[in-house]
């Protein structure tokens, strides 16, 4: 199973992967940076899994690059978030 097949896998991964940058050194910028190039990546090559992805490459197409990295940013804080309440 891919972590894209499963919304809430993929926010697991994404959850490890933000531990991994902090647990490296790396300051917020560059995390939320490095969520763009992903989202950016993924809206340009990767075909959506489920509903959550569909939207978030939808918004993603219709967005300009401000708002282009806002959902970054919210992603990388929505998975943040998710792992300090579990």
């Amino acid at each position: 199973m891919s972590v894209l097949d499963n919304f809430d896998h993929w926010k697991d991964f994404l959850g490890d992967r933000l531990d991994q940058g902090e647990h490296s050194g790396l300051d917020e910028h560059s995390i939320n940076e490095i969520a763009f190039q992903i989202g950016d990546y993924l809206a340009d090559q990767v075909d959506p899994q489920n509903d959550e992805e569909r939207l978030l490459k939808q918004l993603w197409d219709v967005g300009d690059e401000k708002e282009r990295h806002a959902i970054a940013n919210l992603m990388v804080k929505l998975v943040h978030d998710e792992g300090t309440n579990h």
